[in-house]
């Protein structure tokens, strides 16, 4: 299996530097050579590891796509949404239903797919904080483990300068849980990377390691661990954890610890421009009027960009909110982490209820509402909407979409309402699309084998 992981991990590093040099040649076919990745289309590449299933597949189930599709055309229409997206759901540990609305490349006229994959946004906060929680099981860290100063996780000298004294009190569940004492009253660290440049007296592209030396310089905004107010910057130093506990990039962990055994390759995090578009991954549209943004690479100028090009840097968001999918996958992913006992979850029960007990006055670990036995996920970026949710009966679904507008959040949460009301009203099949993807079902074997 390691070696599988090194061969893995050796072609999506090739890729990178492919990606980065221009894109020449992307791993395609032998008859294949393309020189602009602007006008890649699925059919360019060679076929990724991940199992696909296409909108074809769905085909039996008129009645279900009939419903599905009526209600995403009326809200694309009401809210002057254009582009696509993904509609994932499962019941009973099954993946009954998954297909595509729209389209991945409007230019090429190119219909959204199921394998189609998409920014997720702050839906990678649950995916970080799975990682977190793996290396929790391990026995590898607590979670009131402290990140900072001598006895500190991140201990590392250029991290020891810190302004305020309450930094040293910050523990792993702080910044879990948002309790870590930062707000954004002066701006998100995150999305600011000219002034922080500036003020650092560095060029841009700036790194995480920057991001936090700047903050650190910085007092806290409240007491750690006294309440949950909403951070990204605290998700950015959790992916920090990751690399230097476990001695792997960030990204590298998860997709070998995480994802791998769930027989999820399709994932990664993505880029920020149109020319370092990802394999099988959708183009994003913006509406009309939205306020563009500088370009966070540019220092010899001042260029404004799309947000959703340009504008936010993708890869150093990573952790809080960088990765691509598709509704597939992270269907995959939240049926390993629901706590059901149809597929094996990925993390032991004592995690999974660390992460969706309810504490008054503090945020879910990971997830952005645990109400009962309802867990939501949502993530919003420019041109980006990502939702998940995990009900009692055994019924999980994902949404993701290529697009976006002036609502931000707000549109996950009529995507959630949307999805709430059509759910009890659709007559799910007992099928499993995922019945010939032979690692998937390797994963549900070991349920068997364990009863």
């Amino acid at each position: 299996m390691k070696n599988k992981y090194i061969i893995y991990t050796l072609i999506s590093t090739l890729l990178t530097i492919a990606l980065w040099l221009g894109g020449k040649v992307l791993f395609l076919s032998s008859t294949s050579t393309i020189t602009s990745p602007e006008l890649l289309t699925t059919s360019d590449y060679t076929e990724p590891t991940s199992f696909h299933i296409s909108n074809s597949d769905n085909d039996t189930i008129i009645e279900i796509i009939e419903i599905i599709d009526k209600n995403l055309k009326s809200l694309f229409r009401h809210e002057f949404l254009r582009g696509g997206a993904q509609v994932a759901i499962s019941k009973n540990g099954k993946i009954v239903y998954s297909r595509g609305f729209g389209f991945s490349n409007m230019e090429d006229s190119i219909e959204m797919q199921p394998y189609n994959t998409m920014r997720i946004a702050s839906v990678s906060k649950l995916l970080t904080a799975v990682a977190i929680m793996h290396l929790i099981d391990e026995g590898k860290i607590s979670l009131n483990q402290h990140v900072f100063g001598p006895n500190g996780i991140l201990n590392d000298e250029i991290y020891q300068a810190y302004k305020d004294k309450r930094i040293g009190n910050i523990t792993i569940k702080h910044l879990l849980n948002h309790s870590g004492g930062w707000t954004t009253r002066w701006g998100d660290p995150m999305f600011m990377p000219h002034s922080i440049a500036r003020q650092i007296g560095k060029k841009l592209p700036i790194s995480m390691q920057d991001i936090i030396r700047f903050m650190l310089k910085k007092r806290v905004h409240f007491n750690p661990g006294s309440s949950s107010v909403y951070c990204n910057f605290g998700y950015g130093i959790l992916g920090e954890i990751i690399a230097k506990v476990s001695g792997m990039p960030y990204e590298d962990y998860v997709k070998s610890e995480i994802l791998a055994p769930l027989g999820i390759y399709d994932m990664h995090i993505g880029n920020s421009f149109k020319n370092e578009t990802l394999p099988y991954e959708a183009y994003y549209y913006e509406a009309d009027s939205s306020a563009c943004a500088m370009d966070y690479s540019n220092n010899d100028s001042i260029e404004y960009v799309r947000r959703s090009y340009g504008g936010t840097d993708i890869r150093t968001l990573g952790a809080a909110g960088g990765w691509t999918a598709s509704a597939t996958d992270l269907l995959k992913l939240t049926l390993a982490i629901d706590g059901f006992n149809d597929v094996p979850d990925i993390l032991s029960p004592t995690s999974i209820q660390s992460m969706t007990e309810h504490q008054p006055g503090f945020d879910p670990i990971g997830w952005r509402a645990t109400n009962g036995e309802k867990w939501y996920r949502s993530g919003t970026l420019a041109a980006t909407c990502a939702m998940i949710a995990r009900h009692p009966n055994g019924v999980n679904y994902v949404v993701l979409m290529n697009t976006g507008n002036h609502r931000g959040p707000e549109l996950a949460t009529v995507v959630k309402l949307i999805m709430d009301r059509i759910i009890p009203v659709i007559d799910l099949p007992d099928k499993d699309l995922l019945e010939n993807d032979k690692n998937w079902q390797k994963r549900i074997s070991l349920n068997v084998e364990c009863q």
